[in-house]
């Protein structure tokens, strides 16, 4: 799935823009920056000075699958170049470049045609729900090609999620309503396929795997992560729930699973997926919901994207407000790249407990995670919005409930410090759907532009 940016190259007649190297100079840094970004550029052949060559530039661009459109104003262009693109429904960027120099006779003139561009544009379609960005700098200004690397992460996952299909095994879990999602106001918002599967399914294809199947499955388990307790006949099972799992995603081409891992899988067959949860978000990349979270693996999906890598879908768990921390914790799957060291397979140690035959049902990864930046957000009200904020990983001197964990500290919001009270009023007063996916590293500003571009509703965190 390639990225393609289209470039529209407009001016007024004038060698200005030629004189100068402003149209030479932008289509070289465009296509170093895709190449860069894994995307191609495609540029319209013909500079249009009016409204009819401007629609036969764009449609030049979309016949060469542009997903985003920049109209470079290379000198003076006229308004109804730009009236025109913006009146297709698409991800619009508008570019003007500095002047060459600031005495004598103007020799570009494009700022104003920018500034009058963005205020057509702003009649002629929502801006609130499909924006234009602006853009202002030379081509090898390095705080613009920032800006550029951002808009194609953004628009990368808007691209990702749209066409996406979620499977969603077994429905969801037991009185989570919260977790409900109208998948028809999803699939307008965002794009995105939601399709039912019988838990049956699954669990009558796991006993038909070859033995040798499981075995080699379950050796590279083994060679990643410390069999620690768990019994053969339930990492037995594990391969074959991620056989079965791996197999239902590929046969219908889902991009992500929302499995309800409880309460049926302990009846039938007896055993909890967390371990082949865990498994598949580490080994295929396959996003695995746990509890029939949807919108979890919607934002596991837009995360996927952004970092290249899936996120640990947790819970936010015991804050300790005087401590400014928040445990961020689930005992269920969460891929193995997150942590501090070497994972451990372990039994689950929930299901079970306090009876006769304890906590048999397993199993699942055990880890803290490693120390450093990250971003914890979360995609909700059936794809109408967004909560995110960034955070590290720190030590405290308890580790944190069994299963994959750690506590985070030094919040930010808006590029604003914020407190752990902060964070915690504001998943409380919005009513936020657990779970949460944390991921490495600081996306915020990504996060902030994709929801932007997807029309989101930005669940904001105030100072308290």
């Amino acid at each position: 799935m390639t990225f393609t940016l289209g470039l529209i190259k407009a001016s007024l007649p004038s060698y200005f823009p030629e004189k100068h190297g402003v149209f030479d100079r932008a289509v070289s840094a465009l296509e170093g920056l895709a190449a860069e970004e894994g995307a191609r550029l495609v540029v319209a052949p013909d500079v249009p000075m009016d409204g009819h060559q401007a629609r036969a530039a764009m449609s030049a661009v979309l016949s060469e699958g542009a997903d985003f459109v920049i109209l470079l104003h290379g000198g003076f262009t006229m308004g109804d170049v730009a009236r025109t693109l913006a009146s297709f429904d698409m991800p619009l960027g508008f570019w003007a470049t500095p002047e060459p120099n600031h005495e004598g006779d103007i020799q570009l003139n494009n700022f104003v045609s920018l500034n009058m561009s963005m205020s057509i544009a702003r009649g002629v379609r929502d801006l609130g729900k499909s924006p234009v960005r602006w853009y202002f700098g030379a081509p090898d200004d390095a705080a613009l090609l920032g800006q550029w690397r951002q808009s194609i992460k953004a628009l990368t996952m808007c691209k990702a999620v749209r066409g996406s299909r979620v499977g969603v095994v077994g429905g969801l879990a037991p009185t989570f309503y919260n977790m409900a999602v109208d998948q028809d106001a999803l699939f307008s918002r965002l794009g995105v396929e939601v399709e039912h599967v019988d838990i049956h399914q699954v669990t009558q294809a796991m006993p038909g795997f070859a033995d040798e199947l499981v075995a080699k499955e379950l050796r590279a388990m083994a060679a990643t992560a410390d069999v620690d307790g768990v019994n053969e006949a339930q990492m037995d099972l594990t391969a074959r729930m991620v056989l079965a799992l791996r197999e239902l995603a590929q046969a219908n081409r889902y991009d992500a699973l929302a499995v309800s891992d409880w309460p049926a899988l302990q009846q039938d067959p007896g055993f909890h997926p967390g371990a082949a949860f865990s498994w598949l978000e580490e080994h295929d990349a396959i996003p695995v919901a746990s509890e029939g979270d949807i919108m979890g693996a919607v934002t596991q999906l837009a995360v996927k994207s952004m970092t290249g890598k899936v996120g640990c879908l947790l819970d936010m768990t015991s804050p300790q407000l005087t401590q400014d921390r928040i445990l961020m914790w689930h005992g269920g799957g969460g891929p193995l790249h997150l942590a501090e060291g070497r994972a451990r397979w372990i039994n689950h140690p929930m299901i079970g407990r306090g009876t006769e035959q304890g906590p048999i049902y397993g199993a699942i990864a055990d880890y803290c995670f490693a120390l450093g930046a990250v971003t914890v957000l979360r995609l909700g009200r059936s794809g109408a919005s967004r909560f995110s904020f960034e955070a590290e990983v720190v030590k405290a001197p308890e580790t944190g409930f069994t299963g994959c964990r750690g506590w985070v500290s030094h919040f930010a919001a808006d590029g604003q410090a914020r407190s752990a009270y902060d964070v915690v009023a504001a998943v409380l007063d919005h009513g936020v759907e657990h779970h949460f996916v944390l991921v490495a590293g600081h996306w915020e500003q990504v996060l902030s532009e994709f929801g932007e571009w997807s029309g989101l509703v930005t669940l904001g965190i105030k100072k308290r």
